[in-house]
């Protein structure tokens, strides 16, 4: 059971959890141990409420397959059960990361002395790029 929230909580059954062989540098470890997890979790056939549901299948991101599946690959470690914790909690972020409601930005002025600072630095910019003209003599 993967706990989201207080009242969410995700049933092991409905994520499917398989070892395949991990990519990049490793030897003859990597090549002959199933370290990485592929984790898959069906938006559609979850048991999330369906505000979860409706946010997830609606939100565009790059781990929703099209089909309403959560896709997830995690390989960064050498063992098995990191690699699986470190799936679940990525899977954890993404619905907590996309059914959170997000603030709305208050607009606010900029201050006096950012403006100021501003300033500053366009006068100190300005005048380091007039010191690159041509050097002129004072006879002219």
């Amino acid at each position: 059971m993967i706990v989201i929230s207080r009242h969410v909580a995700i049933p092991d059954g409905e994520l499917e959890i398989t070892a395949i062989r991990a990519q990049g540098a490793g030897g003859q470890h990597v090549n002959k141990t199933s370290t990485a997890i592929h984790l898959r979790f069906d938006i559609r056939a979850s048991s999330l409420p369906e505000y979860y549901k409706e946010r997830l299948l609606a939100a565009s991101h790059h781990l929703i397959s099209s089909d309403g599946v959560i896709v997830i690959k995690a390989q960064e470690y050498r063992s098995q059960e990191l690699n699986r914790e470190a799936a679940l909690a990525r899977l954890v972020a993404v619905i907590k990361d996309l059914t959170t409601e997000q603030k709305a930005r208050r607009p606010t002025r900029p201050t006096r002395a950012s403006k100021e600072r501003r300033l500053a630095s366009k006068a100190q910019k300005s005048s380091a790029k007039a010191m690159r003209g041509k050097v002129r003599s004072g006879r002219e």
